[in-house]
This record gives structure tokens, C-alpha cells and sequence, in this order.
């Protein structure tokens, strides 16, 4: 008996799919502005949005903020993704140190970092070190957690077969533990984009002089609901565009992977 598959074929239903239930929303949330079901002082004007994104982008005043919000982005998620896969690594493989740091990353995980974010404005300044250091604290434990529980669950029928064979601590941990903690490390990764521009976008609110966040702000600052949104739409695409180039060097890296749905099953 064959195991339910998925057909690549449909591919391009499924985005169809995606694009009327889009659209779908977009026309629901003109037709609510339009009929005055919703306000337009509260919920914005769906066609305000859009004249003012192409606005921004055709006059070019967006792009210097932009640019400040992706490079805080990048710089957060870089820095923290290295310093999560390191310190994840370190302590799954001395379990004499992870027992003795366990409570204090457990404290410090269990802080609202974002509160941390005037702290860093102290330290570092308004400018983009404050916003990169309050993106790290938020990227850093997501990805530490999955690197440590990724190395912790390799299976030990693999590693003392692995051992057998004359395998050394570097072999190891080429080709037994950062295999099996990739996986883990690209499911984090997904989150950890998202949440790089949460912080980002809050330290931005918190004191800046540029920077999308800072855009969004000066536009509550006068009730311009619909910049709000505009600039909320651009975070979110710019957001989905790097979790892309996430998922394309997650599929480059990780093909040993079987691909669900292309096993057979048979049963007698």
C-alpha cells in the first residue's frame, strides 16, 4: 500500500491557493474601509498602503532606512547565530559544564530581553550596535537551545559505532554531531530572522535616527495609520525574503535528507 504522497505537481495549485487567500484578505479589508464597516483612521485605507509603499520606494526615502534595518538584521542574526552554535556545542558535548551553567542560562533565557534594549542604548548608543546587541540576546538562546538538544540527541548506537571504527573527537564532530545538529540549527534559524527584526524594530522605537522601526514610529507619532501599516507590510516581506534564502541554503546543505512523501510503503 502506497504512503500518502504530495504531488509536485501541485505546486502551482498550491500557490494559486496562496494568492487568492491574499487577495482574498485584501479585498475583504478594502470592501470593510470602503462600506465604513471599518475605519480608515483605525484600520487604514488599503489603497493608502500601496500608494504609499510605491511612494517610498519610487522617491527612494525608504531605502536609507531600509538598508539600516536589514544591516541590523543581518549583523543580529550573524553574530547570534554564531554565538548560539558555538556555546550550544560546548556545553552538549562537557556535561560537567552544562550542569553547572544550567541555572544561570535558564536565568537569563527567563528575562524579557527587550527590556535590556534603553540598557544597550546606554552602552552602545542610538546608533546600530545598540539595536545588533538587543537582536543577539533574542537570536542567541533560540538557536542555543536547538544546537544543545540537536547534539544531545545523536544516538549513542551511532556514536559507539562510530568509535569502533577509530573515529577521533574532530571525526565526531564533523561527521556524527554537527549533522545532527543542522537540522536542528536550520528549524531555529526560521524563527530567528523573525525574531532579529523584532528586536531590531523595538530598539529602533526605543532611539534612533533612521531605520524602518524609526519610520514606523514618526507616523504614530501623527496618526498616519496607513504608514504604519506600510512600513509593517515591507518588515514582513523583507522578513519572508530572507527566510527564503534560509530555506534554499537549508535545501543545499542538508540533501542527504529523505524528502517526505517519497518513501513507499507496502504492507503484506
Amino acid at each position: 500500500m502506497r504512503a500518502i504522497e504530495f504531488d509536485s505537481n501541485n505546486r502551482f495549485t498550491v500557490l494559486v491557493t496562496r494568492l487568492l487567500i491574499l487577495f482574498g484578505v485584501l479585498f475583504l479589508w478594502w470592501l470593510g474601509t470602503h462600506q465604513k464597516w471599518l475605519s480608515p483612521f483605525f484600520f487604514g485605507d488599503p489603497l493608502g498602503v500601496a500608494v504609499r509603499i510605491v511612494d517610498w520606494f519610487v522617491t527612494g526615502s525608504i531605502y536609507r532606512h531600509l538598508y539600516t534595518t536589514l544591516v541590523e538584521t543581518m549583523l543580529a542574526f550573524v553574530i547570534g547565530t554564531v554565538l548560539g552554535l558555538a556555546c550550544g556545542l560546548w556545553l552538549a558535548l562537557s556535561p560537567f559544564l552544562a550542569t553547572v551553567f544550567d541555572p544561570f542560562i535558564k536565568a537569563m533565557n527567563s528575562m524579557p530581553r527587550l527590556i535590556f534594549a534603553p540598557i544597550f542604548a546606554l552602552w552602545f548608543g542610538l546608533g546600530i550596535w545598540s539595536k545588533v546587541a538587543l537582536g543577539v540576546t533574542l537570536v542567541f538562546f533560540v538557536v542555543f537551545f536547538n544546537v544543545f538538544q540537536g547534539v544531545r540527541e545523536v544516538s549513542p548506537t551511532v556514536l559507539s559505532n562510530t568509535r569502533m571504527l577509530g573515529a577521533n573527537s574532530r571525526q565526531l564532530l564533523r561527521h556524527v554531531y554537527l549533522p545532527s545538529a543542522t537540522s536542528w540549527v536550520f528549524s531555529s534559524l526560521h524563527n530567528a530572522i523573525g525574531i532579529a527584526f523584532v528586536g531590531n524594530v523595538v530598539g529602533e522605537y526605543l532611539g534612533s535616527e533612521k531605520g524602518v522601526g524609526y519610520l514606523i514610529l514618526l507616523a504614530e507619532g501623527v496618526f498616519d495609520i496607513n504608514s504604519v501599516i506600510a512600513g509593517i507590510l515591507v518588515l514582513t516581506v523583507f522578513a519572508l525574503i530572507l527566510d527564503t534564502a534560509v530555506s534554499m541554503v537549508e535545501d543545499h546543505l542538508l540533501r542527504w535528507r529523505p524528502v517526505a512523501g517519497q518513501t513507499v510503503a507496502t504492507s503484506a
